[in-house]
């Protein structure tokens, strides 16, 4: 990667508005943040002093006023008194004189004062302790986080990659976000999902995702030479992480293979001859669309080769099975390779998303893969002595 290059990605997260060389840890949760809990409980000490104005003025008459002795308390000294025995500093130029006045202060001032005293120290503690709160559960969460996966970039393609990661039943502790825009954690967080801000080109960021320990990494982010750093980055902490990219341009794609990808997909290649097969051959473009939009007509699984299987065609072995993958080599069901699975192999399958197990076995039983008992069909002697 050329300097030029480089200097032109960070140039880029410059403008962004933020430190590229630090990286802020968000969890999600479903607590109010301090401003929202200063702001209501400032509210309700402020509806409890009215509260005690109301009651202090209503009885005005059982109060004596030094500063204007013989007058009945007014509205503004009302409110000061209020303030005053609230807060627990009690001047004494107000004081109670009837005995209505002393029982409502002994049975509803003093009660108000209590709570108005807990509210205004609960929220002074609670914002004092947030931060180190917070940093708990972050130490808490980078201990743990472990065999997780890490996806760059929160816009569209990351999104659908995420959302293509929990139909398949990623959990959601097991995923960690990384994006240099602030404002996208917050709707990251919402999804209930980790989140790292920062350039992901910096070690000190991807360190922060826990990259080392990761078995995954997805990388979806808008420019190919911010992929290429980032592959490039996170190979080197983590030699062993399963590495999948996305670009826009297909000269891009051996370099980023270079930079330590294991797949790369090009985005613009694939919606281009998705636009072609639709036009030319409208059934095949919508076919390969549902296989596409993961949950919805058509899916895409894949599973290993059983025990029992090896040696058996691939179609009499899985029902709906439309390729093999052996060894890194994608081979097509009628390949002459295929009439005998081996150790190792992935069988690709589609099926209908909506199809219930039930569903899938009687297929299975009109494929002639199953008999109608449910048990797998026995092969026949001359097979098994083959197999032998």
């Amino acid at each position: 990667m050329s300097p030029v290059v480089m200097d032109r990605t960070r140039s880029a997260s410059r403008r962004s508005g933020y430190d590229p060389s630090v990286s802020a840890v968000s969890l999600p949760s479903h607590r109010y943040s301090p401003l929202t809990a200063v702001t209501t409980r400032a509210a309700i000490a402020c509806a409890l002093l009215a509260l005690t104005t109301t009651i202090v003025y209503l009885d005005r008459a059982g109060y004596t006023d030094a500063a204007s002795p013989g007058q009945p308390v007014n509205l503004l000294a009302s409110f000061y008194y209020s303030t005053v025995t609230l807060s627990t500093t009690g001047y004494g130029d107000i004081v109670p004189v009837s005995a209505t006045a002393r029982v409502l202060n002994i049975l509803v001032v003093t009660p108000i004062r209590i709570i108005f005293l807990i509210l205004l120290v609960g929220t002074t503690v609670e914002v004092l302790a947030e931060r180190t709160r917070l940093g708990w559960r972050i130490a808490r969460w980078r201990s743990r986080l472990s065999g997780h996966t890490v996806v760059v970039g929160y816009g569209t393609k990351g999104r659908s990659a995420l959302a293509t990661l929990r139909d398949a039943g990623l959990p959601a502790d097991l995923v960690v976000v990384v994006d240099n825009s602030p404002g996208v954690m917050a709707e990251v967080n919402r999804a209930g999902l980790a989140g790292v801000t920062g350039d992901a080109t910096r070690r000190g960021v991807l360190a922060s995702a826990r990259i080392r320990n990761a078995t995954r990494l997805v990388i979806a982010v808008g420019r190919d030479d911010t992929a290429v750093l980032i592959a490039l980055t996170a190979r080197q902490l983590n030699p062993d992480i399963a590495i999948v990219a996305a670009v826009r341009e297909a000269e891009n794609e051996p370099l980023l293979r270079q930079s330590g990808a294991d797949r790369v997909v090009v985005s613009s290649d694939t919606a281009g001859r998705l636009l072609g097969l639709s036009t030319m051959n409208p059934a095949i473009g919508q076919v390969l669309a549902q296989l596409l939009d993961h949950g919805h007509g058509l899916d895409l699984s894949e599973r290993p080769a059983a025990s029992s299987e090896i040696g058996m065609p691939v179609l009499q072995a899985a029902a709906g099975a439309v390729a093999v993958v052996r060894s890194g080599r994608v081979l097509a069901v009628d390949d002459p390779a295929a009439q005998k699975l081996r150790d190792g192999d992935q069988i690709i399958l589609v099926a209908a998303a909506d199809r219930s197990p039930q569903q899938r076995l009687e297929f299975a039983v009109l494929r002639g893969q199953l008999p109608a008992n449910g048990s797998r069909r026995r092969s026949c002697p001359r097979q098994e002595r083959a197999r032998t």
